[in-house]
């Protein structure tokens, strides 16, 4: 390396150590500074060897990334000293001793959790991703500042990707849209969020960003004379009222024009709201505040027609993230639509720079959204129940959701992702109302558990010791916290009834002068073809394995003891352990929709599934039904392209799918015969009541039930209670 060339290099340094005590969005101490100054000598230091694909020094990134953490983000010393400390550890030879000697115990914590994030491997195997990604949340709970600055860090690697080799660039754009997008997106952000989006774009879809991004710069002339011509039409009305106000148009992101193209099937020219205008005005903050804020919405509405369904009040009611402002679509100039938003510089600074904004607002150390947040975030990752992708998926789900707010029926004000049911409501109230909900009502009426809530819904959730999840629940249910509950507590039964059917077959063996012992457990998993002793025992407490199998099997196993002795065939000592508590359905036959429904189908070639994997239905133009794995590399495509064509899908266990049956009884009326009915149905476990008629003509009885029931012995043995009744005659399947 030349000389010049590191004279030019010191002086670059000097200039952007100067820049970043200058842009920095906090006021820095002479403290502050010493500490930034020490961190930033040690960052110099420690990469001095070191340089990036690009050619230039390393040390030029990790400054970078401190940049973005003091302006962009806003976050204190501390968190500028750890950003540009974050990768010395990983690549150097200082150690995280000697930078909690150095600098403390607060800086090495966040150093450290940056070092465990970079050290994941990537792996094609998304399950692993995302195992990967729920041990980078569990961080959070640590400090929140390892999350922003690891965004921080991602946002200037995609700003500078342009010298990696291209299978590189995809897999971080993909990773970036996929993780880091929605996660800036929900600590508020936006602006970060927009810019990873963009940069998402950019490497995954080139010639799309490049059309798009082309486009915009055309029309920019044109957005200029738009927002002069809109700005004149309210200048003297604002002027009037004494307000200290600024109007500037901002396009809307690359990334949310190419979802509206999409999502609508427009072409750019189509998509209406290309951009927005802000209204930013000066005001003390307080109830002044949000009164210049309607007083504003009041005169931009007297000179534009507003779209009534396009009100959005983030002022009455802000979001989870601390956003506050006002956005109303207008018919502008020219006949338009026009999205204007209506912000204090308060609000628009929270809007900026997202969860540092608030330290400065709010005086205190954590915004009590953002810790509500965590709380909620810190109990899904606590499920031990719930498995990585599903974590991953339902996190997603939750991340990007446009909130709801409903009330209680003592006019409590919760906010819920968009999508979320009555059932959701439950869970989102408290686990224990959640898995005891037996009915719920929405604006007064009684509604079905699976009831899409909105806005302004008052819901209340009817609760019952009884009551208690089925499977059905998880269909019913869209939000996190409430699927990994309902399937923690289906686990729960699962296990209960397998240990009751321990017991039963304990009995039924003994009867047949076998031993329930670990050797009879191991070749009674292989004979009945399950894939633990769990799903074992479930089998026999739910009544799907029966005596007359348990027969057949005690014959099979004395016909294998004389075969034994016949060629004395030496078996292993140790039987392998099955007893392990793994997933314990034997998945067999794939149902698609809501229903269910046995269909015909085949298996797409690109990601191969097999039986147990996540799955969707995708209706093809000529080749009928193909499934796809959740994760196929083709599955993003599809769902945002075609999302029309998409059928949900899931592999059930033949052995456990429930069906109808409609029994008809008939009999001499008495006194309690329809309680006695009803309570010989409901006093078994396994058998759900769909419906139930009774009439009585006479003295004669007629009734009529249908039941979903598991198998025919478990209806069989119904059919047998019922006929000991005293009274009934007739019990016959409809």
């Amino acid at each position: 390396m030349s000389d010049d060339v590191l004279t030019e290099e010191k002086k670059e340094l000097t200039k952007q150590y100067k820049q970043l005590l200058k842009i920095s969005y906090r006021t820095l101490s002479a403290a502050d500074k010493k500490l930034i100054r020490s961190a930033f000598d040690v960052a110099v230091d420690a990469h001095k060897d070191q340089r990036r694909k690009s050619g230039e020094a390393y040390v030029f990134h990790p400054i970078a990334v401190a940049k973005i953490v003091a302006s962009e983000i806003g976050l204190d010393a501390t968190s500028i000293a750890a950003a540009l400390l974050h990768d010395v550890v990983e690549d150097t030879d200082y150690t995280l001793a000697d930078l909690e000697q150095l600098f403390g115990e607060t800086v090495a914590r966040i150093v450290d959790g940056l070092t465990k994030i970079s050290n994941m491997p990537y792996d094609g195997d998304v399950s692993l991703q995302a195992e990967n990604f729920r041990k980078m949340l569990l961080t959070l709970n640590e400090d929140i500042r390892v999350i922003i600055i690891k965004i921080a860090d991602r946002l200037h690697n995609m700003q500078t990707m342009d010298s990696m080799p291209e299978h590189k660039q995809v897999k971080i754009a993909s990773e970036t849209l996929y993780i880091y997008a929605p996660l800036a997106h929900r600590i508020g952000l936006y602006n970060i969020k927009t810019q990873l989006e963009d940069l998402g774009l950019k490497y995954t879809e080139p010639n799309v960003y490049q059309d798009i991004l082309s486009r915009i710069k055309e029309s920019k002339e044109e957005q200029d004379a738009y927002i002069e011509d809109f700005t004149n039409t309210i200048k003297n009305s604002l002027d009037a009222e004494g307000l200290q106000y600024e109007i500037k148009g901002r396009p809307k992101s690359i990334f949310s024009i190419r979802r509206k193209m999409i999502a609508q099937n427009v072409s750019f020219d189509e998509v209406y709201d290309k951009f927005a205008v802000r209204i930013i005005y000066s005001s003390e903050t307080g109830e002044a505040e949000k009164f210049i804020a309607w007083k504003i919405y009041s005169i931009v509405t007297d000179h534009f027609r507003p779209n009534p369904t396009r009100l959005r009040d983030w002022i009455s009611s802000p979001k989870s993230t601390g956003y506050e402002a006002l956005h109303i679509t207008v018919m502008g100039p020219k006949g338009k639509w026009v999205e204007v938003q209506i912000r204090s510089e308060r609000m628009n600074e929270i809007a900026e720079k997202g969860f540092a904004a608030h330290y400065k607002y709010k005086n205190k150390e954590k915004d009590d959204g953002l810790e509500d947040w965590l709380n909620k975030l810190q109990e899904t990752l606590e499920n031990s129940e719930i498995s990585a992708i599903d974590f991953v998926e339902e996190f997603k789900l939750n991340l990007y959701a446009k909130e709801i707010f409903v009330f209680s029926p003592k006019g409590d004000l919760y906010s819920l992702p968009k999508g979320a049911t009555a059932l959701d409501f439950a869970f989102h109230i408290h686990t224990e109302v959640g898995l005891h909900t037996r009915g719920t009502r929405v604006n007064g009426k009684l509604t079905p558990l699976s009831h899409e809530l909105k806005s302004g819904d008052q819901v209340e959730i009817i609760t019952s010791e009884k009551a208690k999840p089925s499977a059905n629940w998880l269909d019913y249910a869209s939000t996190g916290k409430a699927r990994s509950k309902i399937k923690s507590s289906l686990k729960d039964e699962q296990k209960a009834i397998a240990s009751e059917g321990k017991e039963i077959l304990a009995r039924k063996l003994k009867s047949l002068k076998i031993t329930l012992d670990e050797r009879t457990v191991n070749q009674m998993v292989n004979y009945f073809k399950v894939k633990t002793s769990l799903d074992l025992f479930y089998r026999v407490g739910a009544g799907i394995i029966e005596n007359q199998q348990l027969k057949e099997f005690a014959a099979s196993r004395s016909n294998a003891l004389v075969s034994f002795f016949k060629n004395k065939i030496r078996k292993p000592d140790k039987p392998t352990d099955v007893d392990k508590d793994e997933i314990s359905v034997k998945y067999d036959q794939l149902v698609f929709g809501k229903d269910e429904q046995h269909l015909d189908y085949v298996m797409a070639n690109c990601c191969n599934p097999i039986p147990g994997d996540d799955v969707f239905g995708f209706v093809t133009v000529n080749e009928g039904i193909k499934v796809h794995k959740q994760n196929c590399p083709n599955a993003l495509q599809l769902q945002s392209n075609y999302s029309y064509r998409i059928m949900n899908a899931k592999w059930i266990d033949s052995t456990q799918s429930e069906f109808k049956a409609q029994l008809k009884i008939s009999g001499i009326d008495a006194v309690g015969l329809v309680n006695e009915v009803t309570k010989v149905v409901s006093n078994n476990l396994h058998i759900d009541m769909k419906k139930v008629y009774f009439d009585s003509d006479d003295g004669i009885f007629n009734g009529e039930i249908v039941v979903v029931v598991k198998n025919k012995s478990i209806l069989d043995n119904l059919v047998q209670n019922l006929k000991k009744i005293n009274g009934i005659d007739k019990v016959t399947r409809g």
